[in-house]
């Protein structure tokens, strides 16, 4: 006698051939359920069974009709099955990145095998297409230089930069890493270290810990708010220099325009930053840079296939090195104006006592300058 539930669930299937519940030119998967698999669901079951897909991309080709049990096609992932029982699934292949066309553009390629690349990204090259730029981006790129990654969601593409941030991204090759990889990025296991000029004298270092989610009515900005995901961003001095400071941000949680979000809610938007920190009037607006000073400079994780633990690290692009030297120059000046003795306005000699670790740090000839680049 067949199982009632799955009889119940069957009755709401798409006929066979009719529209787009027909999946027989797709290539299936045969599967037996495991004695020991016996009475759990069929989202469990196929998770357990086919690790390289995630719970959710399974449940959702559930729903469409891919999956049948015993000849007979189940929409509800919740439908519990028997030991013996058959299981077939026709994998969809990814709309998103069948419609992407592969694009010859160059990509620093600082790490691969078989498993996953490691990309330094430029600044200005959008990771994924989307709403205004739906060509010349990072996936598009991917697709032209490796195509066997169009058959992966995303193209193997696990975590975002801004288009305008710089540095380290790792993009999954195999279905397998893809998922370890979201898990790891779920389970807060990989760190991910970000280089930023800061507006303004960063006091101390601290942390940020405030749910982000979209502003309440400028659309395509984030904010502070609490109905938004929790967001935890730490932040440390790294060297202080005349209206700004270098500062590091490690991030538990991935949260679009997370470190921009928190350092302004800080009192230190980013310099350059056109989207966030124009309402802190307060804080000098910092020089002129073309896009906002944030580098991901430092990737770890662990490797999908071995375990092992990898760490990836890259230097400060030469716009933001360019920025740095031009404010270490200003600071240099300032500092020797000052040991000179300036003008004598008493002003000055105030404001010198009152802030004599930022200015000994701006002066200090001494420093090697990657020391102070490295966590």
């Amino acid at each position: 006698m067949k199982n009632p539930e799955k009889m119940k669930a069957a009755a709401g299937a798409p006929e066979q051939g009719a529209g787009p519940g027909d999946y027989s030119a797709n290539p299936r998967t045969a599967l037996n359920v495991p004695a020991e698999c016996g009475g759990q669901r069929l989202d469990q079951v196929l998770a357990r069974l086919l690790a390289q897909h995630s719970r959710s991309r399974l449940q959702g080709w559930i729903r469409a009709g891919r999956v049948t049990v015993g000849g007979t096609a189940v929409l509800e992932p919740r439908q519990r099955l028997w030991a013996g029982e058959t299981i077939e699934l026709a994998e969809a292949p990814d709309e998103r990145a069948e419609a992407s066309a592969p694009e010859d553009i160059p990509l620093q390629v600082v790490y691969e095998d078989e498993s996953l690349l490691v990309i330094d990204k430029p600044a200005g090259l959008v990771v994924h297409p989307g709403s205004g730029n739906w060509s010349g981006t990072l996936l598009n790129a991917l697709l032209h230089r490796s195509p066997e990654l169009g058959r992966l969601p995303r193209a193997g593409i696990v975590h975002r930069l801004d288009k305008d941030t710089s540095g380290l991204m790792v993009v999954a090759r195999t279905l397998e890493a893809q998922t370890d990889l979201v898990r790891q990025l779920q389970a807060r296991s990989v760190r991910r270290h970000y280089h930023a000029v800061a507006r303004g004298h960063v006091e101390s270092s601290g942390t940020v810990d405030a749910p982000i989610g979209r502003h309440p009515t400028q659309r395509t900005r984030m904010a502070i708010v609490s109905t938004g995901k929790a967001a935890r961003t730490h932040y440390r001095v790294l060297e202080r220099l005349v209206d700004c400071t270098l500062i590091e941000c490690t991030l538990e949680s991935g949260r679009t325009h997370q470190i921009r979000v928190h350092m302004t809610a800080a009192g230190h938007p980013l310099v350059g930053d056109p989207t966030y920190g124009s309402g802190v009037s307060r804080l000098p607006k910092g020089p002129p840079f073309p896009r906002q000073a944030l580098h991901a400079s430092r990737l770890a994780l662990l490797h999908p296939l071995t375990g092992e633990a990898m760490l990836w690290r890259s230097a400060l692009p030469a716009d933001m090195a360019e920025l740095l030297e031009s404010l270490r120059r200003q600071a240099a000046l300032v500092c020797a104006d000052r040991t000179s003795g300036g003008d004598g306005d008493a002003d000055d000699e105030d404001a010198w006592q009152e802030e004599p670790e930022a200015m000994l740090a701006d002066c200090d000839d001494e420093a090697d300058d990657e020391d102070l680049l490295e966590p």
